[in-house]
């Protein structure tokens, strides 16, 4: 990869505006709207909104750690950076795109990198029949949530939520119940990545829920439909002693 015009973008953590002021310095500061690279300095979250910021642009992302957990970050050196990113081996992802019909009958709709979830907004569990290209699949699950993931997100709410791990580039989606009451041991799925889900809320008016596409939340949604786009490519940059694949597999058997 050629790395003729790079440019940092750092979070709003007191660590990672030093880090953007230090490169800057050393390597130049180049605008983010004409640069070829971004640099992204602080966490996942922050790649998260890099990735969404620079949409349009199709430009590759390359995240340095400057943040807490950084699963999807290459680690902070200084050093020969522009031969780093030369050496950078490159990860494409798709966005799932959310369309949301509210209990009012509006329509609305969201990308999202990591997951599209659902979540009940009041003390009653929310009801959620799911359907997976138009078949009924969970007649009615009674929960706190449900999120659907991608590879680059299966290892953020959906992991906590108990959900699998995906490794990066399989061609698959992960359905996740939050908190499931009925069925109680009903633990998910591993669906293709060419399927449409469809949540419908039973008794919205009773049972309200919001959904919420990474940093979009929609609230009173009656019906929300999620597919993976292919037409978007979503570009990250990793090191290739990064071993992501290696990181995916040893975070399944961390007790």
């Amino acid at each position: 990869m050629t790395t003729s015009s790079f440019a940092f973008v750092a979070s709003e953590t007191e660590e990672a505006q030093v880090a953007r002021q230090r490169l800057e310095a050393r390597y130049g500061a180049t605008p983010p709207e004409t640069a070829e690279i971004i640099v992204a300095l602080g966490g996942d979250g922050f790649v998260l909104e890099t990735l969404h910021r620079f949409l349009d642009r199709k430009v590759p992302i390359y995240g340095m750690n400057c943040g807490t957990v950084g699963f999807l970050m290459n680690s902070y050196e200084e050093d020969d950076l522009p031969q780093r990113l030369g050496r950078a081996e490159e990860e494409t992802l798709h966005p799932l795109k959310m369309e949301v019909t509210t209990f009012a009958g509006e329509r609305e709709e969201a990308l999202a990198i990591n997951e599209v979830s659902l979540f009940r907004e009041s003390r009653q569990a929310a009801k959620i029949r799911i359907s997976v290209d138009g078949v009924v699949r969970m007649e009615e699950l009674i929960c706190d949530g449900v999120l659907v993931a991608t590879p680059a997100g299966s290892t953020a709410y959906n992991l906590s939520a108990h959900g699998p791990i995906v490794p990066m580039g399989a061609p698959l989606l992960a359905l996740t119940p939050i908190s499931a009451f009925r069925p109680r041991r009903w633990r998910g799925a591993l669906l293709p990545n060419t399927v449409e889900v469809r949540f419908e809320v039973l008794s919205a008016g009773k049972r309200p829920a919001s959904a919420t596409a990474d940093f979009t939340e929609v609230r009173n949604v009656r019906e929300v439909t999620v597919r993976e786009v292919k037409s978007i490519d979503l570009r990250l940059l990793f090191d290739p002693e990064h071993d992501l694949e290696e990181r995916i597999i040893k975070e399944q058997f961390q007790p």
